[in-house]
């Protein structure tokens, strides 16, 4: 019995990482094709660079099957307990009006969830890592990673909260850029791109997959939602809200650093 299980995970993780080396083939052809076709140079370290790419690949794999044993199914198994009407409401029955706080503990979890899984983001730290690096310090990578976390809280559980009430996806992304837009025309025109991208950083690995479960979990418990309609949107809203909160992290330390800058000034 054991050994089967055994034999099963090493099977299931062989082809893991047989689609894993699939999907990352075409990034080292097309890195192989310009450093030897295009630039004409030869590869250096090239044994060492080969370890890490296997390295990589089994890493990556492992990390996949990981995330479909545990992660996923915590997600979809969470969001269905807690929108159970047992324990929303006490009882199998689902009254006849349902009053969106009641759903108190989904909003949470969901905001929780998103800040935990944002900050550990492979992406995400990459390129925090990058910016403060590149900024000589001035970034701190665990504020940006906090500020992007916060964004992704307050979208997803937001997000829920749509889920919840059945309202319209469109009003809140549209109203989600509306406010990057404003906070675009101030903000300081070196951060602009690093809070645009820290909105595509969290459409990855770890945060997609857990978020889509528990959108998908929450709307296939809640009466009246449909899977289709209201279980997708949710990266929707992870992926502006981070926007807006890097953009204000760093307009509000520009403000306390003049601020600051003025009062010596003074004094």
């Amino acid at each position: 019995m054991m050994l089967d299980k055994k034999l099963d995970f090493f099977e299931k993780f062989l082809d893991t990482f047989a689609l894993t080396f699939k999907d990352v083939l075409p990034v080292l052809l097309l890195l192989l094709f310009f450093q030897f076709v295009i630039l004409r140079r030869p590869l250096r370290n090239w044994k060492r660079m080969t370890i890490g790419v296997v390295f990589v690949v089994i890493g990556m794999a492992l990390f996949l099957d990981g995330l479909e044993t545990a992660l996923f199914p915590i997600g979809r198994i969470m969001a269905k307990q807690l929108s159970n009407p047992e324990f929303v409401f006490g009882s199998k029955d689902v009254p006849a009006f349902v009053d969106w706080t009641a759903y108190g503990w989904v909003y949470l979890f969901g905001a929780l969830i998103g800040f935990a899984t944002t900050i550990a983001e492979p992406a995400l730290i990459a390129v925090a890592l990058k910016a403060q690096e590149v900024s000589g310090g001035s970034l701190n990578q665990w504020g940006i990673r906090v500020a992007v976390g916060t964004g992704v809280a307050i979208g997803i559980g937001i997000g829920t909260f749509r889920i919840v009430t059945g309202t319209p996806l469109y009003l809140y992304i549209i109203t989600g850029y509306f406010i990057v837009i404003i906070q675009t025309m101030f903000a300081p025109r070196e951060i602009i791109p690093l809070a645009y991208d820290s909105g595509g950083v969290t459409t990855s690995t770890v945060t997609v997959p857990l978020v889509a479960a528990l959108g998908l979990g929450l709307s296939d418990t809640i009466p009246g939602r449909n899977p289709i309609l209201d279980g997708f949107g949710l990266i929707a809203f992870a992926s502006v809200f981070p926007i807006i909160t890097m953009m204000g992290f760093v307009q509000i330390a520009h403000w306390f650093s003049k601020r600051g800058q003025r009062a010596e000034r003074e004094g």
